[in-house]
């Protein structure tokens, strides 16, 4: 082996762990939907969240687990033959939301039926991060809330682009009633059930995204100073 051939391998190994390094790096820096738990436990208790690139980097937030107010998942009440949207009447204008009951028939029949009840009626959207998506669905505004119980995941299809709906969750099979909305493309991993996609209103989406916000428990500057509020959902099925 002549010396230009031993000193090209070696620039190619460099080369190559650079690389690697740097796509770890990128990959490691992807936000996450703030993870929540609902499962019937007592309120002292706590779940351990990690969420990813925010400006402090890797933070482990301990939240507080809330009261639950339901013992198990709806039954199912939706027809998977007919087509289901929502319109979320919000303080800032109104955001409409056609459902995929064909490919995630629980997890639109658990929408439904919340929206239906009048779960959402009142609740904030607590996490938002410009460039990336918005957060509601938890009851107490923290982040810490839910339903009272929890269902599986549903088999993954789609992309996180802008306008997906997707359930927030702590870890495979925890969906409760958290849910968030993609204001712009994002690589994020295929671990949240999309059953969702906003078909009118995303300048609604666009304004929510961009409220001041402030540092929260976690100190990700991700809590709205003056959070947008659900007035009410209205479930629309044809």
């Amino acid at each position: 082996m002549n010396k230009q051939t031993l000193l090209f391998g070696i620039g190619g190994m460099v080369v190559a762990v650079l690389l690697v390094f740097f796509l770890s790096k990128s990959n490691s820096s992807i936000p996450q939907p703030e993870t929540f738990q609902t499962n019937n436990v007592a309120p002292s208790q706590t779940v351990s969240a990690e969420v990813s690139g925010t400006e402090s980097g890797t933070i482990n937030e301990q939240q507080t687990l809330g009261e639950s107010s339901m013992n198990k998942p709806p039954e199912m009440q939706i027809d998977q033959n007919k087509s289901y949207s929502a319109v979320f009447k919000t303080s800032e204008g109104d955001i409409t939301i056609k459902f995929n009951p064909v490919q995630t028939p629980i997890t639109v029949n658990n929408f439904v039926s919340l929206a239906r009840d009048g779960f959402y009626n009142g609740t904030i959207f607590h996490r938002v991060i410009e460039g990336f998506m918005i957060q509601g669905g938890d009851p107490e505004g923290t982040g810490a809330g839910g339903p009272g119980y929890q269902f599986a995941d549903e088999p993954f299809t789609g992309e996180y682009t802008r306008g997906t709906v997707a359930m927030a969750n702590a870890g495979p099979n925890t969906n409760g009633s958290q849910f968030f909305i993609m204001h712009q493309d994002y690589p994020l991993p295929k671990n949240y059930v999309i059953f969702g996609q906003v078909v009118e209103g995303l300048d609604v989406v666009d304004k929510i995204a961009a409220a001041e916000t402030k540092s929260g428990m976690s100190n990700e500057k991700s809590t709205p100073v003056n959070p947008v509020k659900i007035e009410n959902v209205e479930i629309n099925e044809e």
